[in-house]
């Protein structure tokens, strides 16, 4: 198994990029929240619903498993006080929610 590198430290615990860990976090219980929901409606609207629930653990385990990586690039940027926004993050699960929302409406004009 490959050696982690540390993650680097900032002056200021509690600044944005340990707010911006929990607000990810709370998406990621949302979107297997979601997947659970989906589950329920496997017997009325049948296996398609199975697209929807794989869709959203994908996602979620996608953001959970990026999550050390982004960490560590927002306090590198704080640390040398050259910060920018994370829009491609926030594009691509944008684009995955609304991928996942015409799924399930496919999937409930279909049934």
């Amino acid at each position: 198994m490959r050696d982690q590198e540390p993650v680097p430290r900032h002056e200021d615990p509690g600044l944005q990029p340990e707010r911006t860990v929990l607000s990810w976090g709370r998406t990621v219980l949302a979107l297997f929240t979601a997947a659970l929901v989906f589950l329920r409606w496997l017997p009325h609207y049948g296996p398609w619903i199975l697209v929807l629930v794989a869709a959203a653990g994908v996602v979620a385990l996608a953001i959970y498993f990026t999550q050390r990586r982004r960490y560590s690039v927002r306090v590198r940027g704080i640390a040398g006080e050259r910060f920018h926004a994370d829009v491609g993050s926030v594009c691509w699960l944008s684009g995955s929610v609304l991928l996942i929302g015409l799924l399930g409406l496919g999937v409930l004009l279909t049934a």
